[in-house]
């Protein structure tokens, strides 16, 4: 974030971090809140209480791959 308060905005409008890397998502987000923000397609067949930590662990990958269909 910048000291104006803004982030400089990156891949799926996520903040990047100071070194310019993509901020992750955290671990401890739930599937539900994510099919707010990607729509009722989004991991379909997996609970919404599920923590995406848990879903990258059983899926073997990154949130971008889990969007993106991969």
């Amino acid at each position: 974030m910048s000291k104006d308060g803004h982030c400089h905005v990156g891949l799926d409008d996520r903040c990047r971090d100071q070194d310019g890397e993509i901020r992750q998502k955290r671990g401890d987000t739930l599937v539900g809140t994510l099919r707010r923000v990607y729509g009722p397609d989004f991991a379909v067949g997996v609970r919404s209480d599920m923590r995406l930590d848990t879903l990258r662990d059983r899926m073997g990958a990154s949130l971008s791959k889990i969007v993106k269909g991969s």
